[in-house]
């Protein structure tokens, strides 16, 4: 028995053969999974219900799993997102916060080096996120 916080053996396993610049995608119950994303990314479902499980939980889970270097989230049309705020306090100053187009962030996640992509039952627009994986022990500089 595990006494780790991730117990997910499907999201384990697809973390462990993740590496350093591989990507996570953590997307909301609105992301259309099925079409753009790497086909060749392991495709976990969370999502067994519309508001059970949210990009939140799903994020702390993972930054107790994985070193972080980057996130980039889909940006709004210009309206705030209170997701967004919980995702940059769980991330702290130092990891990179990016806000991305809607179009270019569905180019984002087709991308090759998308490894990962997380299902959750989040209802709330726009929080999508997208995590570069870091290297362990090393702190990520926030660029400028």
């Amino acid at each position: 028995m595990l006494t780790y916080k991730l117990i997910h053996p499907p999201l384990l396993a697809a973390l462990a053969a993740a590496g350093h610049g591989s990507r996570i995608l953590i997307a909301d119950g609105h992301f259309p999974c099925s079409t753009h994303t790497n086909p060749a990314a392991a495709m976990i479902h969370l999502n067994l219900r519309p508001g059970l499980l949210d990009v939140d939980q799903v994020l702390e889970t993972l930054l107790d799993a994985v070193p972080i270097e980057h996130a980039a989230v889909m940006a709004s049309d210009g309206a705030h997102v209170p997701a967004h705020d919980g995702y940059r306090a769980a991330l702290g100053d130092v990891v990179p916060f990016e806000q991305v187009e809607r179009f270019a962030f569905y180019d984002l996640a087709r991308t090759s080096d998308v490894a990962v992509v997380i299902a959750t039952g989040d209802q709330r627009q726009w929080a999508n996120l997208l995590l570069t994986v870091g290297v362990a022990g090393v702190t990520p500089r926030k660029e400028h």
